[in-house]
């Protein structure tokens, strides 16, 4: 791409025209309806009738973190077997049925949540609905399926983490970073546990969380509240709710965090040498008022992209790094998380510099706080995504369907943008003296183990 010697002027005219508008674009949220049906599912409606489209997504109040002890694994070896069988449904058939209806679907899981959705024409969204509310309550599975897809995940995990030094690395620094609470157990399991997941398993945990009390209806798109609650009361509304589900999610709580933690992972395959760094922070959900969005902005200013303080240090001015970043990662129902990266631009003896460096920024930003003109670049720059992502169903349907499901309300969803506007340098500048301490922290190196520098280059690992 080549640079244009205009292009400071205009992204300084670009950020003004964004917050000239934000007042205006703050109440300018869609037009969502919420109720509630007698069996408790949670029901939330975004109308767009811009295309005759609907994206359909119910989020289950669990995951990976709601696991007993030693069967770690099990929610996303269950969403795998929800693709099998019912009564209705022939092994293997629902995801050939919409497609064979003209649309797409998937699933994920989390720490928290459990998801499963679809994007379809308008006239079909019954049939889906009719499917997702079947799959709800009459799962069937036999021992063959269960055998093969529990052969399934152990690949995925191979292929996923045992061949990718940078998701080893993650997982050890996850497991140091957590004493006691589940985050510090992989979402997709521990394999030598994984290996013994059984159908008791999978069913016992299906028949206490899957149940339309436990669960947020999605429906994004070319529809009406009065067509989505008709629809909702005829398949979702036909599944009784399960009272044994408890609305509190008990996990265990971490001690204080008193001593700064070090992983170091050396791997033939590593590729160029690299700094990470996690710190336990609270999430939107566990945060006091304001400081989640404080933590937010600080890393926007701090980590995110070329303009941050840490890739300018580091790759433009030092030249110690090829790339460098950090981001705050709150959407979880405990913690949060504060992770930095950066990979040398010379070998493995550059981390301790490398380290020294990074430390020096954040040090500056304890100390010293942010400025005000950086403050206003990193609002502009989320209230940019924000309004843009009004325009998408499928992230509106993730935005509502993953903060309801944590407990967050609709009035809260659609209040970040004026709780982003309330943040000052001196509330980013308190954050960080609170949060960015060595005590709270897991520091890791990433090496090559044969000092190969024509290794390919780990990616940054991903948090979201």
């Amino acid at each position: 791409m080549t640079h244009s010697p205009g292009a400071p002027r205009l992204l300084t005219w670009t950020l003004s025209i964004m917050l000239a508008i934000l007042p205006s674009q703050l109440h300018a949220q869609p037009r969502t309806s919420e109720f509630t049906l007698a069996n408790g599912l949670q029901v939330v409606v975004i109308p767009d009738h811009r295309a005759p489209v609907v994206t359909h997504m119910i989020w289950y109040k669990v995951g990976a973190a709601d696991e007993p002890k030693g069967v770690s694994g099990i929610a996303h070896f269950l969403e795998h077997l929800m693709f099998k069988s019912t009564d209705k449904i022939p092994n293997g058939e629902f995801s050939k049925i919409v497609a064979r209806l003209g649309g797409q679907d998937n699933a994920f899981t989390g720490h928290d949540v459990t998801s499963y959705f679809q994007r379809i024409a308008k006239e079909r969204l019954g049939t889906v609905m009719e499917m997702e509310a079947d799959r709800m309550v009459n799962l069937r599975l036999d021992e063959k399926e269960v055998t093969t897809e529990r052969d399934v995940i152990l690949e995925e995990r191979r292929s996923r983490i045992e061949n990718n030094p940078a998701a080893i690395m993650d997982e050890q620094m996850n497991a140091t970073l957590y004493y006691s609470h589940p985050y510090g157990i992989p979402v997709i399991g521990w394999e030598h546990e994984m290996a013994k997941l059984s159908r008791e398993d999978a069913l016992t945990f299906y028949k206490h969380y899957y149940a339309p009390n436990n669960a947020v209806l999605i429906v994004a798109g070319d529809v009406t509240p009065e067509e989505v609650r008709a629809l909702a009361e005829k398949t979702f509304g036909l599944v009784p709710a399960n009272p044994a589900v408890s609305k509190a999610r008990n996990r265990p709580s971490d001690p204080p965090q008193r001593a700064a933690r070090r992983v170091e992972f050396s791997d033939p395959r590593a590729g160029n040498a690299s700094f990470h760094r996690d710190y336990v922070v609270p999430s939107y959900l566990s945060a006091k008022p304001g400081e989640a969005e404080a933590l937010d902005l600080m890393m926007k200013i701090v980590g995110d992209g070329a303009t941050s303080r840490i890739y300018k240090h580091l790759v433009v001015d030092q030249k110690l790094a090829s790339s460098a970043g950090g981001a705050y990662s709150g959407s979880g129902l405990d913690y949060g998380t504060i992770s930095l990266y950066a990979v040398s631009a010379d070998g493995a003896e550059l981390l301790p510099k490398i380290e020294a460096e990074i430390d020096k920024v954040l040090a500056e930003v304890r100390d010293g706080g942010v400025t005000d003109a950086e403050l206003k670049r990193a609002r502009s720059s989320y209230i940019a995504d924000y309004i843009y992502e009004n325009d998408d169903q499928a992230s509106l349907a993730r935005r509502y369907g993953w903060g309801l499901a944590l407990g967050r309300t609709v009035a809260q969803i659609e209040g970040w943008p004026e709780a982003l506007g309330k943040v000052t340098v001196d509330d980013i500048k308190r954050a960080a003296g609170t949060y960015l301490e060595l005590r709270r922290s897991v520091t890791g190196y990433l090496t090559p183990s044969d000092g190969d520098a024509h290794a390919e280059q780990p990616a940054p690992r991903n948090r979201t």
